[in-house]
């Protein structure tokens, strides 16, 4: 990883061992160990900082994880506590990126599915109020498993989304049929004239009420001298009405990716940080994207935007299709992100959980 700053899973001695530990030390070479002996050991849950130097980092951060003894004796707190003092020593020296192993899930015996929860929550929440991009480097899919149960409910509705090829060429010849062929509309009944116009004045005034206010569509019965102006200051408020929101309507399909963007930001009253750090996307991205109106950016970049600000299904397939994109029921990594937004999840960090137990692209800053 070329990076600022990579976080290693230390042992209480900083002497080096195996598993990351002592791949980082053999990467690194001699002086690395050299400069652990200076530093006295490391208590577990505390960080202490050395530079890198043959590794393609500025530095390395050594953190001692807590052993697993049930979840009983304090582990959470411990863990937390290696991710809250290793990112706070990234940001004392000025780090601008910082990379984290799974700390304690390998020889420490925590649990993975523990651990990684662990992992996101403190680095979601130092995100919040710092700018740095954080990576979580894992060995392998199985040290970033999503639970079981929810693994079988995408599953399903991936297998229940997939409709075989000969029933949408059906379907689709179906529809080309009737649109060739349209169905006959039945013959209209005679209406009388006298009656149609009481029908109309009976839409357009609404039936006399007891005590009877004026509020929102409903208006108090008025003399039938009246009802002429009514019916016609009536049709000019609809019109204007129609008027504005065929303005706004036009306006919003001639609007770009970009400013569907920015429109929804303010409609949402967040701000462009907040934005952004919810996508997982950085802030060079992002002013990217706000500064340059002919930028396109990648469909998963789109859609981690698109999910930070919250935006039901409808409009989400709308910002895609400004950008050019579209959700299709043939991507096995467009059923995942639409399970989440049918279920109202928008948290980022466990759609990327699930995509990674797919084997998908992620959204955000890996896009």
């Amino acid at each position: 990883m070329h990076v600022d700053a990579i976080v290693n899973a230390a042992d209480p001695t900083l002497l080096g061992g195996g598993g990351v530990d002592g791949a980082i030390h053999r990467a690194a070479g001699p002086r690395l160990l050299e400069a652990c002996r200076t530093l006295g050991g490391c208590e577990t849950g505390q960080a202490k900082i050395t530079r890198g130097y043959d590794l393609p980092c500025r530095y390395v951060i050594h953190t001692v994880g807590p052993i697993w003894h049930g979840g009983r004796s304090g582990e959470e707190e411990l863990l937390s506590s290696c991710y809250r003092t290793s990112l706070a020593l990234a940001s004392k020296h000025h780090c601008r990126s910082v990379t984290f192993p799974l700390i304690s899930s390998g020889a420490f015996g925590y649990p993975r599915e523990l651990a990684l929860r662990v992992a996101t929550d403190c680095i979601r929440k130092f995100l919040e109020e710092k700018e740095m991009t954080v990576y979580l480097v894992v060995y392998d899919p199985y040290s970033y498993i999503i639970s079981q149960q929810l693994y079988q409910h995408i599953r399903s509705y991936i297998d229940d989304a997939s409709i075989p090829r000969d029933y949408m060429a059906a379907e689709r010849a179906r529809r080309f049929r009737n649109t060739l062929l349209p169905t006959a509309a039945p013959p209209e009944e005679p209406v009388d004239a006298a009656e149609s116009m009481d029908e109309e004045e009976d839409r357009l005034i609404p039936p006399p009420a007891a005590n009877a206010k004026l509020s929102g569509s409903w208006l108090p019965s008025l003399p039938r001298s009246r009802e002429p102006d009514l019916r016609e200051s009536a049709r000019l408020y609809e019109s204007a009405r129609l008027d504005d929101d065929l303005d706004t309507y036009l306006h919003q399909i001639d609007e770009s990716f970009r400013e569907m963007l920015l429109r929804k930001i303010d409609e949402k009253r967040i701000t462009d940080a907040e934005c952004y750090k919810r996508a997982n996307i950085d802030r060079k991205l992002f002013n990217k994207i706000k500064n340059h109106a002919d930028y396109r950016p990648g469909k998963p970049t789109v859609l981690a935007l698109a999910i930070s600000l919250q935006l039901p299904l409808s409009e989400i397939n709308e910002m895609l299709q400004k950008a050019g994109y579209s959700l299709s029921h043939s991507s096995k990594f467009d059923l995942i992100v639409e399970y989440f937004i049918k279920h109202g999840n928008y948290d980022i960090f466990e759609i990327n959980e699930a995509l990674f137990s797919f084997d998908q692209k992620l959204l955000g800053s890996a896009s």
